[in-house]
């Protein structure tokens, strides 16, 4: 494994580490999974060039698509929770009522 695999790794293990033990407020939550799509990202850009093939170079644009609507649709999501319930927080949200 190389320093550069490890990096990705490490740095995708430590985003969803965060995202299950920080689960205080709804912009963390967000911004581990940003984090996590950012590595993801990263390494599917990076694999091409150390594989030399040309081929995959569309599906890192792809996750790159994804990742912003992902990011469009969590702060329009934190933006309408915050007008409901006053706060962020992610006890206060209840899934059984409306």
């Amino acid at each position: 494994m190389t320093l550069l695999h490890l990096s990705f790794y490490s740095a995708f293990t430590l985003s969803s580490l965060g995202l299950a033990f920080h689960r205080t407020h709804l912009v963390s939550a967000l911004l581990c999974l940003e984090s996590m799509m950012l590595s993801m990202f990263l390494a599917l850009s990076m694999w091409p060039t150390q594989m030399q093939a040309t081929s995959s170079t569309m599906l890192a644009i792809l996750m790159l698509t994804f990742s912003a609507c992902e990011a469009a649709t969590g702060l329009a999501l934190l933006v309408a929770s915050t007008r409901t319930h006053g706060s962020d927080h992610l006890h206060n949200f209840n899934l059984l009522q409306c």
